[in-house]
């Protein structure tokens, strides 16, 4: 091929010099302007077939394979980077046949070419890698285990390894000068760098850790950050809000600074539900027999009230208790056989997990009354549906109370106080 082109050249410049009224050197010259403009045109030519065989022949077979991996490379345009690198070796490697009598032409569309080379191979790496990060992501273990952070640091490494190679290539340096050229400026390209180094050892042990994943429930309130994570990246975690809004956040700021994650209670298949009524204590009274027998017709309560009533009976007995004193002895409460009642209509409900942590309990009394906290876990992390069990729970709640001879503290207070 380059015994062609040598031969095609001198024919062109022989042709030229008795055709026109030039001197040999004005005809040389223009013979392998315009061999160059054929070479190039030539490069366009193979170019433009090697596109139509990709479209034509290979596109055709890969999208008729069942893996998903070519169709990546595909969507990631790797065959058309890589078809880039046809015109330019053709370029390269018969531009001295071409233009060998204009030395400094061959020099310049010499390192034009190499630069273009690098440009080539770091958009088609980019397309390898972008296709393998894509293709790992279809894969469950990727949420826990995402790999975009590692792929950016390899581009970020790429990029600069090319910027170096282009440095050299445009300067006529020698590559091994210039690296150690750069350990004079390694402070610089430190501090240029920190960032993604930064989020890059934060990510590491975000990943490493399983501190975070694709799709945790994570809230951050100093970024504003309350919704599910939809990216990893090398500098920053992005998060999508329950308004639909995006909050990004710095890697290393999940590694240096606190955040909630909810992933625990979504994999412990149950989500907390912790809210407590105040009763005024106004209302909180022994049992008078009429109040057992009226409370023992509620069904969930009878056994209760039977063992409960037995045991008091029983221990008054032994000890010999004066019943004329109500705080002789012992007494079912009102509040007490609400507290029984909770529990009990709790236990029947089929949205609250029995499994999880269960009860009701009473917290210290303030100015606001008894507080009653209801500490159990819906069986679902649907948050629509859980704010749905949540308001059944306590709207039976509210309207079940006055049948015990309780009231809700309210203020000001629902009773109207006497002027005197």
């Amino acid at each position: 091929m380059h015994e062609i082109l040598r031969s095609y050249t001198h024919k062109v410049i022989s042709l030229l010099h008795e055709s026109l009224d030039l001197s040999l050197k004005s005809t040389q010259f223009l013979g392998q302007i315009i061999m160059l403009i054929a070479l190039v045109l030539i490069a366009l030519i193979a170019y433009k077939l090697t596109v139509k065989i990709i479209r034509s022949a290979v596109i055709p077979i890969l999208q008729r394979t069942k893996n998903k991996f070519d169709d990546l490379l595909l969507e990631h345009k790797f065959f058309r980077n890589i078809s880039n690198l046809v015109p330019a070796f053709l370029i390269y490697y018969f531009v001295d046949d071409v233009i060998g009598g204009i030395p400094a032409l061959a020099i310049f569309i010499h390192s034009t070419v190499e630069v273009v080379f690098i440009l080539i191979i770091i958009r088609t790496s980019n397309s390898v890698l972008n296709t393998i990060n894509d293709y790992y992501n279809r894969f469950d273990f990727a949420k826990d285990h995402p790999i975009q952070g590692v792929v950016q640091i390899i581009k970020i490494i790429s990029y600069v390894i090319a910027s170096i190679m282009v440095v050299a290539i445009l300067f006529n340096k020698d590559l091994s000068s210039l690296v150690v050229s750069l350990g004079a400026v390694s402070a610089v390209l430190m501090l240029i760098f920190k960032d993604p180094i930064l989020g890059f050892v934060g990510g590491l042990q975000l990943i490493f850790n399983k501190m975070l994943s694709i799709e945790d429930w994570i809230t951050m309130p100093k970024f504003g950050a309350d919704g599910k994570v939809k990216e990893i990246n090398l500098t920053t975690v992005k998060v999508q809000n329950w308004d639909k809004t995006i909050v990004t956040i710095p890697t290393y700021s999940l590694i240096s600074e606190s955040f909630q994650n909810w992933k625990g209670m979504e994999d412990a298949g149950g989500r907390r539900i912790k809210r407590a009524v105040f009763i005024d204590m106004k209302t909180i009274r022994f049992c008078s027999e009429e109040m057992l027998e009226r409370f023992n017709k509620i069904q969930v309560l009878h056994e209760y009230l039977s063992s409960t009533e037995e045991k008091v009976q029983k221990y008054n007995a032994e000890n010999e208790i004066d019943p004329s004193i109500l705080v002789n002895g012992r007494r079912q409460t009102n509040i007490g056989i609400f507290r029984a009642y909770l529990v009990a209509y709790l236990t029947r409900r089929q949205d609250v997990n029995k499994n999880l942590t269960f009860m009701v309990r009473q917290l210290p009394s303030s100015e606001k009354g008894l507080p009653i906290e209801i500490y159990v876990f819906a069986n679902t992390t649907k948050w629509v549906d859980y704010e749905g069990i949540q308001s059944d729970i306590f709207d039976h709640i509210f309207a079940v109370i006055p049948e015990f001879d309780l009231a809700v503290y309210q203020f000001p207070t629902n009773q109207l106080v006497s002027p005197n």
